[in-house]
């Protein structure tokens, strides 16, 4: 994997950092938090398909090896819904097609 691309936990899709969800687990304390902190990181891509493969299944929490609270699939789900989101989301294909260039 290319320095600075990260793998989605629900497709598998390779991606650059910058296009995907950061969610942490924040050490020493467990907590869970989006985007900032040190710690266990899981990644996502900004799309419905991946946010609901990833709620339905758990793959935060196992990802993460912690539980992950509601309120942050909650946060997620408003960050989909925004539409400055939707502009900037790549569709799978798109960053499939980006690699195969590399």
């Amino acid at each position: 994997m290319e320095p600075n691309y990260r793998r989605c936990i629900s497709c598998r899709q390779v991606a650059p950092k910058q296009a995907l969800w950061r969610v942490v687990r924040v050490y020493p304390s467990r907590q869970v938090q989006l985007d900032r902190g040190e710690g266990r990181s899981a990644y996502l891509c900004p799309t419905e398909i991946c946010l609901q493969a990833a709620q339905k299944k758990n793959r935060l929490g196992h990802a993460l090896k912690t539980a992950v609270s509601p309120e942050i699939y909650q946060t997620l789900w408003k960050r989909l819904e925004s539409p400055q989101v939707a502009a900037n989301t790549t569709p799978h294909n798109q960053i499939r097609s980006d690699l195969e260039s590399h």
